[in-house]
């Protein structure tokens, strides 16, 4: 990375909307994208119809929600389990179900895991994550979350689905900035294909030792040795 570089707030929101838009969008084989326009807002909330929330803690304080419309909420979770080979007829068909409730909480844990390795290699500092909660909301009730922050930030950011769904996501966190004081390099991320073949070529080998191995012994006693 450029030495000297200034990490502001917008370009942590960044990362995060990287990470929402790139897991969701391998979850659910489609094309999950957000707005290039960011909205400052005075507060996160809890919104209807269905609201997931995680906080974080350690480099810096702060808190995602992401308010999911109950359309959204269930085109999200029904590619999701198509995705992984789940038959129709076995689908959820309510945003209120616990299914949908245990799958947007599973997506979230995996963003927000996403989000806090990106911010652990480019910014070198670390950031801890509770479990994420998840509330289906009645069309009359918000929801305020407030953190115990010294100097709160908080932002909107429109996401739509591949049938154009709508849904936010909202972050509240402390002012900051990372100044880079020197050069460093940002790993590139393992692939899990990768770490998965060299595991199978590293007990392969083995195998093939053991075999020689065997082979050897064989031939020294047929020798008499």
């Amino acid at each position: 990375m450029k030495k000297n570089k200034v990490v502001t707030t917008e370009d942590i929101l960044l990362k995060l909307c990287q990470s929402i838009s790139g897991v969701l969008s391998e979850a659910t084989a489609s094309h999950v994208q957000y707005s290039a326009m960011v909205q400052k807002i005075n507060k996160t909330s809890l919104k209807p119809d269905f609201g997931c929330f995680v906080l974080f803690d350690g480099g810096f304080t702060g808190l995602v929600v992401i308010n999911f419309t109950a359309k959204a909420a269930l085109e999200i979770y029904t590619k999701y389990m198509r995705h992984m080979g789940m038959p129709e007829e076995e689908l959820a068909v309510s945003h209120t179900s616990d299914e949908v409730g245990d799958v947007l909480g599973e997506l979230m844990n995996q963003l927000v895991g996403d989000f806090t390795n990106k911010i652990r290699k480019e910014l070198q500092t670390n950031i801890t994550q509770n479990q994420p909660k998840m509330l289906s909301l009645n069309k009359q009730v918000v929801l305020s979350v407030d953190t115990n922050l010294d100097r709160p930030q908080a932002r909107r950011v429109t996401f739509s689905t591949e049938n154009n769904h709508i849904f936010y996501l909202e972050l509240a966190m402390d002012k900051t900035e990372f100044i880079q004081l020197e050069e460093f390099e940002v790993p590139e991320d393992e692939n899990p294909d990768d770490i998965l073949q060299a595991a199978i070529d590293g007990m392969k080998a083995k195998s093939d030792q053991a075999s020689a191995r065997s082979a050897e012994s064989d031939l020294l006693d047929e020798l008499g040795l």
